[in-house]
């Protein structure tokens, strides 16, 4: 199945997005939120009631892998990891880098 984004421009914008996923019957452990900066990322998803991208979705090889990375090239391979191609990955990096936040859900 394929996996739902969207881009918003902040933390308050992310929490509507995430309740109506909820609403639409995802669970916490099935949305994701990735921002530029990964203290804001741990505090929206720990404030939001959300998963990160981590080890379970991206694998041990590439999460440490992350350790060695450039954050932008961290944040492509989570997206990446998610079910989206290099391109849309690419792109949803890129509008991270301005301060967007990404929602994402899989089921």
């Amino acid at each position: 199945m394929r996996a739902y984004a969207k881009l918003v421009n902040n933390g308050l914008e992310a929490f509507d997005v995430v309740n109506d996923l909820h609403r639409q019957g995802y669970t916490e452990k099935e949305i994701y939120v990735l921002a530029h900066e990964s203290d804001r990322t741990d505090r929206l998803a720990d404030a939001a009631d959300t998963n990160k991208v981590g080890m379970s979705e991206e694998g041990m090889f590439d999460t440490i892998a992350n350790l060695f990375r450039t954050r932008g090239d961290e944040l492509r391979n989570k997206i990446e990891a998610m079910g989206f191609d290099p391109y849309e990955a690419s792109r949803f990096e890129a509008e991270l880098d301005q301060g967007k936040v990404l929602v994402m859900a899989r089921q």
